[in-house]
């Protein structure tokens, strides 16, 4: 029986018939556990219904069972609302008499209730069973900051938010999507903080997501981006609690989904991406010397193995003299142009660390170390690459691991393909228009209807402090923010939740 059968079937009063019902919707599957008992006489049975591994068994045992069990006093007032109201040690109650609610209410975790002769139930928030522990985020190693990460639970993810702020104002939006999982996501913002007009947007997107099935956070990224096409994510996704809560005060949206370690921010701009949390725990100059190095790894992931088919195939003239030997003479037994050289060494390395994430984490580094090592040696002694390609490749590599944001460092690197190609054409010409159209392109795109390429364009000098560089700790107690993410009040502090007079 599908849920859209039993959307408008409310409970019988006959327990056997309504356990019986539940069984048959949910298929009689093997972890549906019934208990059944009495509470004082025999006349008063009841019945709980839950999904074993997904509840908190201990606080049904001990929080309910037991003492619905051991009560021994005569009831003489209504049996349902006394269990209700008086005899359930639990915070998260509330009653349904829906068939629909009840067996979402047991796939989401809970416990339903059952009392004989009643056509009620009571829905217990028992959720939990066993989940990850908290781990220091893989895909956000800092040095110093903060080593909690989000999990797959969602109640725990919000949880460790709420540790992070503990602001009145603080709110978590709840909507459901997926059509078979009926999974959770949580909309998260701080009121007073964020525009109102961004929160109805992603929640307006968020609403017409249409898909069975979400297994992470991306499929969702990809539902609601601006432009699905473009290889610079314009919605920025995280491990750390921490830096959801510092971008929520900076007036942004938080998403957290169900079954998802990773929490997406929106609206970003594409400094947001070059941003690390740990930036905020150093002194101002050392971050500031590293938010450097990161812009400057985002132009060498571009373009440096561009750069050398440019130089070396239309304007050695460029090139020292010295040097222009060095590469002549290395290149005297290579039998491939400079481009198929390369795409060739470009592609080795792009297999060689989609291989080094697949395998184990030991396996890999090995295969790492083996690689691009061993193998790029080979290749030069083989006489297949020079050895300033492997450098040139080697130091592009590199530089995509300085950025902090792995889903803009994997989008870098198509794109580097498209700069090679553009050099090998047109020269340093062409790597010139590659980055006027790049230029174009960020220009023109939006992060939830928000201009992507901010503070640059639109230039807002104020808040260039906090891009590319990072003004001592001491300058940033006010917030400046651009137009379009302006909050309610300017200072860093809460209102509890009370209007500006």
């Amino acid at each position: 029986m599908s849920s859209s059968s039993t959307e408008q079937r409310r409970l019988e009063k006959n327990l056997e018939m309504n356990v019986a019902i539940i069984k048959k919707i949910l298929g009689n599957s093997a972890d549906l556990i019934v208990r059944e008992s009495s509470i004082g006489s025999i006349e008063n049975k009841f019945a709980m219904i839950y999904l074993k591994g997904l509840v908190n068994e201990e606080q049904v045992n001990n929080n309910i069972l037991r003492i619905l069990e051991l009560n021994k006093k005569e009831i003489k007032t209504n049996l349902f609302n006394t269990v209700y109201e008086e005899m359930i040690a639990l915070t998260e109650i509330e009653k349904s008499q829906k068939l629909d609610e009840l067996i979402l209410a047991v796939l989401n975790g809970d416990t339903v209730f059952l009392l004989s002769e009643c056509d009620q139930a009571i829905v217990l928030g028992t959720s939990g069973g066993e989940f990850r522990a908290i781990e220091e985020p893989q895909s956000e190693s800092v040095i110093r900051g903060s080593r909690s990460g989000f999990v797959e639970n969602l109640k725990f993810n919000i949880a460790l938010l709420r540790r992070e702020i503990k602001d009145p104002n603080l709110r978590i939006m709840l909507i459901e999507i997926g059509k078979h999982s009926n999974q959770k996501i949580a909309v998260c913002y701080i009121e007073g903080q964020v525009k109102s007009e961004i929160v109805e947007e992603v929640v307006r997107r968020l609403k017409t997501i249409d898909i069975d099935f979400a297994p992470d956070s991306g499929f969702v990224e990809q539902w609601i981006e601006d432009s699905n096409l473009s290889p610079f994510p314009q919605i920025l996704d995280t491990e750390r609690p921490d830096r959801v809560a510092y971008n929520l005060l900076k007036g942004k949206v938080g998403v957290i989904v169900e079954g998802s370690p990773f929490a997406l921010l929106m609206p970003i701009m594409i400094g947001d991406s070059l941003k690390s949390i740990e930036d905020y725990n150093q002194r101002w100059v050392i971050s500031t010397l590293l938010r450097i190095l990161r812009f400057v790894s985002f132009y060498m992931t571009l373009f440096l193995p561009a750069l050398y088919v440019a130089l070396v195939s239309y304007h050695p003239e460029l090139i020292p003299t010295q040097l222009l030997f060095t590469i002549a003479a290395s290149r005297e037994g290579v039998p491939f142009p400079s481009l198929i050289e390369a795409l060739m060494i470009a592609l080795f390395y792009e297999i060689l660390q989609e291989a080094g994430t697949r395998l184990p984490r030991k396996i890999g580094q090995t295969i790492g170390i083996v690689g691009g090592i061993v193998i790029g040696e080979i290749a030069v002694q083989a006489g297949i690459v020079t050895p300033l390609m492997v450098i040139a490749i080697s130091l592009t590599a590199i530089s995509a691991f300085t950025l902090p944001n792995y889903s803009l460092s994997i989008g870098l690197r198509v794109i580097r393909f498209g700069a090679i190609f553009a050099a090998t054409v047109l020269g340093l010409y062409g790597i010139i228009l590659a980055f006027i159209m790049i230029h174009i392109h960020l220009a023109n795109l939006k992060s939830i209807g928000i201009p992507y390429s901010a503070p640059f364009a639109p230039n807002y000098l104020w808040d260039l402090e906090n891009v590319i560089i990072r003004a001592p700790i001491t300058t940033l107690t006010k917030r400046q923010p651009p137009p379009f993410l302006e909050p309610t009040d300017g200072e860093q502090k809460n209102n509890g939740g009370k209007a500006k007079s």
